[in-house]
């Protein structure tokens, strides 16, 4: 994975809540066996119509957010089934970061897991950053070490996040990589194991 150490990005406001993992990529793209290639399905039945062309109503398709990699919505994002497909689209479109006030539990470990921050910051935090978004090429810039969302213009916000996540996005680590950072204690386990029969 790509470590994180800062990221500075432009915002697109996605003004929703309860935003499912169907909605973020639907069940018909799921067969793919990589990782990658599923930006091209994210918000699929939000971004087309039935015949596969761009939609003028929904706001990703609107060329000012074509380089968005920070995406900012409401409560609850990623909820609905576990698919890990979910981050693979996000990520695979360009986005690095998502902030909501809240997260569905499986995919906000997902996220981490796949090389995203997911920030959650209050909603009126929240609120600011959606609404900013919609009326200006807004960016924002993540400062992980800090723990901080910051702007031109003064606004601040800080955010909570647990150390073992800290650490995998700020060594790029996936959950392989942390098992392999303890490989002297497991060559010294395995070891003294194999010497006394076990």
């Amino acid at each position: 994975m790509e470590a994180i150490q800062t990221h500075t990005g432009l915002v697109y406001p996605l003004n929703r809540s309860n935003v499912d993992t169907d909605q973020i990529i639907p069940k018909q793209f799921l067969k793919r066996i990589e990782r990658q290639g599923f930006g091209k399905y994210l918000f699929y039945n939000w971004r087309f119509d039935e015949s596969g062309r761009l939609r003028d109503d929904f706001t990703l398709n609107d060329t000012k957010y074509d380089d968005a990699s920070i995406l900012v919505a409401w409560e609850n994002f990623g909820c609905g089934s576990s698919r890990e497909h979910a981050p693979w689209a996000l990520l695979d479109y360009g986005f690095k970061v998502i902030i909501a006030p809240s997260f569905a539990d499986i995919f906000y470990n997902n996220c981490f897991k796949n090389g995203i921050l997911p920030i959650k910051l209050k909603e009126s935090e929240c609120e600011h950053l959606l609404k900013k978004g919609e009326e200006e090429a807004y960016r924002i810039h993540i400062d992980l070490p800090n723990q901080e969302v910051t702007d031109s213009e003064g606004f601040q916000a800080s955010f909570q996040l647990s150390l073992y996540y800290k650490e995998m996005l700020l060594n790029g680590w996936d959950e392989i990589a942390v098992t392999l950072t303890l490989a002297d204690e497991i060559h010294h386990y395995e070891t003294k194991t194999n010497k006394l029969g076990v």
